[in-house]
């Protein structure tokens, strides 16, 4: 890099730092309006002579952001990251969540600092040498809401993408932490809650009454055995941790009222969490069989008893691109490394995948700090997530 560079790169370094201070400050849950993060990020775009679109959803509430930055021509790369981050109470948090701060120990703590503004910040510090660089390939910003609870919003947002600009892009790069290594594979996740109704009635009556305690727990069994079962039938993905797709019960609910009344209601929350090769609508339509069957053994004792089941979290496809896209070449050269993986949480980049793009995960920061008391990102990563960018735009500009 030339002097200019480099200097120009030790200024965005710091301007990381001081946007990704501004970005923390709003707290901006998942599921929340995140209308005051978009407005800050619109301001700066504007300051920067960058015009954007907004996706709003229905209320007018939330708003997903893009923007193009260069020639509109085919082949750019999209960068997105999510707004919202998960909730702080109940953590012991050593500082205020939501205020950055250096302890001089080489990170940064915030909620949001690692998962992910980190990555939205390395973005915005890199926008002015963007603005100023002769791009042969455009770059994209898209920010979404609601990925901590579901990625809601992303698939509208590609969509948008999709139709909004005459171009079309090629790459999708998603700035989950991942210490910038590049990531070519994501499990799927989707949430239900079963609902099992049952009878009431005295507990010494119970051979004669229908527990909805007891059937929901059956229930839950029935479900660990379906994932024992899937591995045992050798539905394994070795690039995974675990390698196999997860079933997982992680609430259930109050039900009962006294130890001796038997249970009329009892519902509980699960969650399947898909390697690429399974879908959780069939593991869904299999556990409805099984409830058919179920309902009909039990009506025999109470006509009325019934399991329902619906979705608490939207389906989440997985991410498996291959690694014969041009995309992954492409993102080994910006990280500087060339040992792609796979992660076990879900993200936004399988449906990137699904709206066409070649995606991928990479971005600053470790995701084990993500979601925990005392989350925080080291300058070092942060420091690396703009120098991506640099490099990205020296890519873009030949």
């Amino acid at each position: 890099m030339t002097n200019t560079i480099q200097e120009n790169l030790s200024v965005s370094k710091k301007n990381a730092i001081a946007i990704l201070s501004k970005l923390v400050s709003f707290p901006v849950l998942g599921g929340e309006s995140n209308i005051t993060i978009a407005k800050w990020i619109e301001d700066y775009l504007t300051q920067h002579g960058v015009a954007f679109t907004n996706v709003p959803n229905d209320e007018g509430t939330k708003r997903s952001i893009h923007c193009r930055i260069g020639p509109a021509v085919d082949g750019g790369v999209i960068l997105s990251g999510h707004t919202d981050v998960v909730p702080v109470e109940g953590q012991p948090w050593e500082t205020d969540p939501f205020v950055l701060t250096d302890k001089n120990d080489g990170k940064l703590y915030a909620r949001g600092s690692c998962d992910m503004k980190g990555f939205i910040a390395c973005c915005l510090s890199a926008l002015p040498l963007m603005v100023k660089a002769d791009l042969k390939k455009p770059i994209y910003f898209a920010f979404s809401y609601d990925e901590e609870v579901g990625c809601l919003a992303a698939p509208e947002l590609a969509a948008h993408i999709n139709t909004t600009y005459s171009e079309k892009p090629q790459f999708a790069i998603i700035g989950e932490p991942s210490m910038m290594q590049p990531v070519v594979g994501q499990k799927g996740i989707v949430i239900f809650k079963t609902t099992v109704n049952g009878s009431a009635g005295h507990s010494s009556r119970i051979r004669t009454e229908v527990s909805a305690i007891n059937e929901a727990a059956r229930l839950i069994l029935w479900l660990e055995n379906k994932m024992n079962g899937m591995v045992e039938a050798g539905r394994v993905d070795e690039r995974f941790n675990p390698p196999h797709t997860s079933i997982h019960s992680g609430i259930f609910e109050r039900s009962g009222i006294a130890p001796n009344v038997v249970s009329d209601s009892a519902s509980f929350y699960w969650d399947v969490r898909v390697i690429p090769m399974d879908k959780g609508v069939d593991i869904l339509k299999e556990f409805g069989v099984h409830c058919r069957d179920l309902e009909k053994i039990n009506r025999e004792k109470f006509p009325d008893f019934k399991i329902s089941t619906e979705y608490a979290h939207s389906d989440v496809p997985p991410l498996d691109t291959p690694e014969h896209l041009e995309v992954v070449p492409l993102i080994k050269e910006l990280s500087g490394i060339e040992k792609v993986t796979t992660v076990s949480y879900a993200a936004e980049a399988g449906q990137f995948s699904e709206a066409g793009f070649e995606a991928v995960i990479c971005g600053p920061g470790d995701i084990a700090q993500a979601h925990r008391a005392n989350e925080f990102i080291s300058k070092e990563q942060l420091n690396l997530g703009v120098e991506f960018m640099y490099r990205l735009v020296e890519k873009l500009s030949k």
